[in-house]
């Protein structure tokens, strides 16, 4: 996934968030909380920028899904580690409800790379949803103030998105790439071949 050959245009984008990962932990230790927030905002538009190209130019691959799939875990941590240390009262107070939340994502991962020995790749309308909402509030809490009712709903969509995840990875037996979500995946061919044999 990290072997730069062959990368194409697409691969580039979702590669520069996992490039900039360390340098946003950097701007963390050095309380630039404006600085981080700007460039936090640029990985999150990178994001929406690789999935776009990679299917408009028709380059979509199993490889360019992992590698945007690793981006967006590597950034969503980042902004979760800026959120920490720059709202800390927020999210101590909170705590309880974002484990909520996170417990449900790392069994998921767990289990992911128990039966894949990866992470996961489907892509769903609802993953894609939650990372919006999950990228505008952390945005908004970093440039503004933390909004609770957008908190609330990032938690709820992060929650029945990880529990999609879940069910999608018992439904299918081989590694797949690019599932809009259930309903989608029970006409794939892809788990109907697999489960005929």
């Amino acid at each position: 996934m990290l072997t730069f050959k062959n990368y194409n245009i697409a691969d580039w984008f979702s590669f520069y968030r996992i490039f900039a990962a360390p340098f946003l932990l950097v701007l963390i230790w050095l309380d630039l909380q404006l600085i981080f927030t700007w460039l936090l905002l640029i990985s999150y538009c990178t994001d929406a920028i690789d999935g776009f190209l990679a299917r408009k130019l028709k380059i979509t691959s199993p490889r360019g899904s992992q590698l945007d799939s690793f981006g967006d875990q590597v950034t969503f941590i980042i902004g979760l580690i800026g959120l920490f240390y720059f709202e800390t009262d927020f999210i101590t107070t909170n705590l309880l409800i974002i484990l909520v939340a996170f417990v449900p994502y790392i069994i998921q991962m767990l289990i992911a790379y128990i039966k894949y020995g990866k992470a996961t790749a489907f892509h769903t309308y609802l993953a894609k949803l939650s990372a919006i909402i999950q990228s505008i509030f952390i945005l908004w809490s970093l440039f503004f103030n933390p909004e609770y009712v957008l908190f609330y709903v990032m938690i709820v969509i992060g929650v029945l998105e990880t529990l999609e995840e879940i069910a999608l990875i018992y439904m299918y037996d081989q590694w797949a790439s690019d599932v809009k979500g259930i309903y989608w995946a029970l006409r794939d061919k892809r788990r109907l071949r697999k489960s005929k044999h």
